[in-house]
C-alpha cells in the first residue's frame, strides 16, 4: 500500500495561512478564506458563499436552450474601430508596463507545481461547506439613513468560557449598544456573536467597527497620537460607472475624500497608508496631484491584485481595456510626529519597498477587495526590512470604506 505523498513545505504553509508564495516572481496566491479564518477560533467563513460568483450552479438546459434560440437573437450592428482619447492612451500604456510583470506572475502560478493541489484543496473546501440560512441582507447604508437610526442598537453575546464559569453561577455577559455612531468594541480573545434585527453577525476577537458616514470620521481621532493607527486601509466610494448602473452602493465625487483626517489618525511612528484605486487614468492622476499632497502622503508603491477563475484562468482578457482582470492597490507612508519628513533620511529608509508586487486570488463578491491588512502588517514581503515591522507595535488598523471604519 502506497504511502500518500507529504505536501511540500510551500503548500503547508499556504493550508495553514492562506499564503502561497509563486517561485521566481513577485507574486503571491493567496485564499481570502483561510486569511479570514485565521482571524476566529469557534467560526469559520464559508467558502461556498465567500466564492458564490464562481461555484454558482450552471443553467438548466431549459434555459440554455431558450438563451441559444436563433430567433430571439438579434445581431449587432458592426461597431467602429474605437481611438483612444489622450487619457485613455495614457491608461494603455500604464497598463502595457504592468502587462509583462502580470504575465509572469500568472504563467508562475500555472506552472506551480503545487496549483494543481491548491485549487483541489479549494474547491474541496467549498463542496465540504455549510451555509448558515439567512435571508436577504441589511443594507447599513440604507438603515444608516432613515430616522431611526439613533435608536438601532446591537447585542453583544459573550459565551461562557469554560464549565468552570458556569459552575460558579458566571453568566455570558451581554452589552447592548446603539450600532451607528458609536465605537462597538470585542476586546475579547475569542470571537463574539452579535444580533442586530434578528439577524446574527460575528465579531472577530480582539477588534472593533464604527459604523458612520464620513462626516463622523473625525470621532476616531485619538486624543493622543499614541493610540493613532500604524496601517490604514482606505476603500473610497470612487465615482464608478458600474457600480452607478448596478446601484451596487452609492458613490462619491473625488473631492469628499481630500477632507480624510489621515494625518490625525496617523500613530506618532507613522502609518503605512493602503489606497484601493480603479484603472482610471483620471484617479490616478488625482491621487498623485491631489489627494497623497492633499494628506500629507508620500508613495511607496503599487501592488497588483490579479483575478483569477477556479480553474487558474484569468476573470477576463488581460487587454480588455474598460474590464481589466486586476485592481490597483497603492501604497503611501504618513510620517508621525517623531520623524522629520523634509529629513532627507526618510527619503532612503523608505525607498527599499518594492514596487509593483502582485497578489493572485479568486475574488468574492463584487467590489468586495482583498483582506489585506494582516500580510501588510506581517506576512507580506514588501515589508520584510525591519523599520516599517517595527511601525505595527499595537496591530493598529484603520480600514474606511464607503463610510464606515473598523480597527482590528
Amino acid at each position: 500500500m502506497e504511502e500518500e505523498s507529504k505536501p511540500s513545505d510551500e503548500l503547508s504553509r499556504f493550508l495553514d495561512s492562506g499564503i502561497y508564495r509563486l517561485p521566481d516572481s513577485n507574486a503571491v496566491f493567496v485564499d481570502p478564506v483561510r486569511v479570514l479564518n485565521r482571524s476566529y477560533t469557534r467560526f469559520k467563513i464559508s467558502p461556498s458563499a465567500y466564492y458564490s460568483r464562481f461555484f454558482e450552479p450552471k443553467h438548466s438546459a431549459q434555459e440554455s436552450t431558450l438563451s441559444s434560440n436563433p430567433k430571439k437573437r438579434k445581431r449587432k450592428p458592426k461597431k467602429q474601430p474605437y481611438t483612444l482619447n489622450e487619457k485613455e492612451q495614457a491608461a494603455d500604456q500604464r497598463h502595457q508596463e504592468a502587462r509583462p510583470l502580470l504575465e509572469k506572475a500568472h504563467e508562475s502560478l500555472l506552472k506551480a507545481a503545487d496549483f494543481p493541489e491548491i485549487m483541489s484543496r479549494l474547491k474541496s473546501d467549498v463542496c465540504s461547506s455549510t451555509e448558515l440560512s439567512g435571508g436577504e441582507e441589511h443594507s447599513f447604508i440604507q438603515l444608516g439613513k432613515v430616522w431611526q437610526a439613533p435608536l438601532y442598537d446591537i447585542s453583544l453575546d459573550y459565551k461562557l468560557k469554560n464549565e468552570s464559569d458556569e459552575a460558579e453561577n458566571r453568566k455570558g455577559e451581554q452589552r447592548v449598544l446603539p450600532i451607528f455612531n458609536n465605537l462597538i468594541v470585542n476586546d475579547s480573545r475569542e470571537e463574539v456573536e452579535a444580533e442586530f434585527l434578528n439577524r446574527r453577525y460575528i465579531l472577530p476577537r480582539e477588534s472593533c467597527f464604527y459604523m458612520s458616514d464620513l462626516g463622523q470620521i473625525h470621532n476616531l481621532i485619538p486624543a493622543e497620537s499614541d493610540s493613532g493607527f500604524n496601517l490604514i486601509v482606505i476603500d473610497p466610494p470612487w465615482e464608478n460607472g458600474s457600480a452607478r448602473q448596478k446601484s451596487v452602493y452609492p458613490t462619491l465625487p473625488n473631492r469628499y475624500f481630500l477632507s480624510l483626517p489621515i494625518k490625525q489618525l496617523t500613530h506618532r511612528d507613522g502609518a503605512l497608508v493602503a489606497l484601493w484605486v480603479t484603472n482610471r487614468e483620471k484617479l490616478r492622476n488625482f491621487v498623485a496631484n491631489d489627494l497623497f499632497p492633499a494628506w500629507g502622503v508620500r508613495y511607496l508603491s503599487t501592488i497588483y491584485w490579479l483575478k483569477v477563475k477556479v480553474d487558474g484562468s484569468l476573470i477576463s482578457d488581460l487587454d480588455l481595456f474598460h474590464h481589466r482582470p486586476y485592481e490597483c492597490l497603492i501604497l503611501g507612508y504618513s510620517h508621525g510626529k517623531v520623524m522629520n519628513v523634509k529629513d532627507s533620511e526618510y527619503i532612503t529608509e523608505f525607498m527599499f519597498v518594492k514596487d509593483k508586487q502582485i497578489i493572485i486570488s479568486i475574488p468574492g463578491g463584487y467590489s468586495r477587495k482583498l483582506p489585506v491588512g494582516a500580510h501588510l502588517a506581517t506576512d507580506y514581503p514588501v515589508l520584510e526590512v525591519s523599520l516599517i515591522r517595527n511601525s505595527f507595535p499595537s496591530g493598529y488598523v484603520c480600514r474606511i470604506t464607503v463610510g464606515a471604519c473598523s480597527r482590528g
